[in-house]
């Protein structure tokens, strides 16, 4: 259990230090307790955090956000990402008449709501009617993705997807994507909750240079403050408006604390540091010299073949495999506890602006530290190695 915050660094309720990578799943790009956010989160506390009416920052920080999102014309604030994907797909579905849904197989998480839990193991609560509303295509799987089309022809509300990953897009995909809904009139769905503000300052759709619909914004918009955005074409965000009259409104998003002041102060000032500081700069500095000293530290230890490490530099999330080559929950709990026994917490390692030079290679010798127990590990059998039980996937049918 955490105690505290500050930068790059956690204490636990009993005291100990460690350098952190995991910054609030992917929400805090700065580093805890930036400052300047958190005086301007103070400000806005100090005079009200939540009105009956609009807040003059609500209409600040959606103008600073269309600048940074410049493919979009409108904004809709509310507090996670799994709500702005969920009112993606109500509009995509108003707009087209249709009720499938075509998402992307390759990410594990778009929104606790029916339409893709019901696609999961942990799906018991969810119709069944429901689930068979949800169809999926492969990442950088062009033809995948056409098969659905073809299968279930003007049925396709929409495309869901994140435009990259662990991989980036091979040439053409994404803009096959595109071109097929264009083709079959279906919604373009861009998942930014992770991307956003991380790989690219104006989000990956303008680093690959292809427009989305619509598209959700989430984590890092507010360093560690709750808010996530939607944002796309008028046309299609008029839907869940007011002043609209040609079609039946959607009744969009109503959260008691979907704009409140605090957060949109926050994420104000985040941006405006994302705007006028090299941050994502930074995020990929420190990404790959992580990434350099993990895999020398790994092939120094032999364990190459079995802790890998994946992803953008800014982005890196690493994998565990037991001696025949099988992911094991095992052997990624035996290293988390030899990170943990160094002082770095890390199920992942995302860098973030607090991070220097020093703290990525105190990570390099802890993960040289831990591969070297992962090959005693992997020659003599793993169990004896944990000191407590083995993690479990999140997406288990059942608890142990």
């Amino acid at each position: 259990m955490i105690a505290k915050g500050l930068g790059c660094h956690v204490w636990d309720v009993e005291g100990r230090k460690y350098i952190e990578y995991a910054l609030g799943l992917r929400s805090t790009t700065l580093g805890h307790c930036w400052p300047s956010v958190v005086e301007a989160a103070t400000r806005a506390l100090m005079v009200g955090n939540n009105f009956n009416r609009p807040h003059e920052l609500e209409v600040q920080c959606a103008e600073m956000f269309l600048e940074l999102v410049p493919g979009a014309d409108m904004v809709k604030f509310t507090k996670d990402g799994s709500s702005v994907m969920t009112a993606a797909v109500k509009l995509a579905r108003a707009r087209t008449g249709r009720v499938r849904i075509a998402m992307c197989s390759d990410s594990p998480f778009f929104s606790y709501d029916d339409w893709f839990i019901g696609k999961t193991s942990i799906d018991n609560g969810v119709p069944e009617a429901t689930k068979q509303l949800s169809v999926k295509f492969d990442y950088n799987d062009l033809d995948s993705l056409e098969m659905l089309f073809e299968s279930y022809p003007g049925e396709l509300a929409c495309v869901a997807m994140e435009p990259s990953r662990l991989v980036e897009p091979e040439a053409g995909f994404l803009e096959g994507v595109r071109k097929l809904c264009d083709q079959h009139g279906a919604i373009l769905i861009f998942d930014e909750t992770l991307t956003g503000f991380r790989v690219h300052l104006n989000g990956a759709q303008a680093m690959y240079g292809v427009e989305p619909d619509l598209s959700c914004f989430g984590k890092a918009m507010a360093n560690g403050f709750s808010l996530s955005a939607l944002a796309g074409k008028r046309d299609i965000m008029e839907l869940g408006g007011l002043r609209q009259t040609a079609e039946d409104r959607v009744f969009l998003l109503s959260t008691t604390h979907g704009a409140e002041s605090v957060a949109l102060a926050a994420a104000m000032e985040t941006m405006r540091i994302y705007r006028d500081e090299p941050v994502i700069e930074h995020l990929y500095s420190m990404g790959a010299r992580l990434r350099k000293g993990f895999e020398k530290a790994a092939a120094d230890a032999g364990v190459s073949d079995h802790v890998t490490i994946a992803g953008r530099d800014c982005n890196l999330m690493y994998s565990t495999v037991d001696v025949d080559g099988a992911p094991s929950q095992s052997f990624r709990t035996l290293f988390l506890q030899e990170l943990c026994s160094a002082g770095i917490l890390a199920p992942t390692f995302y860098t973030c602006y607090s991070h220097s030079e020093e703290d990525i290679d105190l990570t390099i010798d802890a993960v040289r530290q831990a591969c070297a127990i992962y090959r005693q590990a992997l020659d003599e059998g793993v169990d004896s190695h944990l000191r407590g039980p083995a993690s479990e996937s999140a997406y288990r049918k059942r608890n142990k």
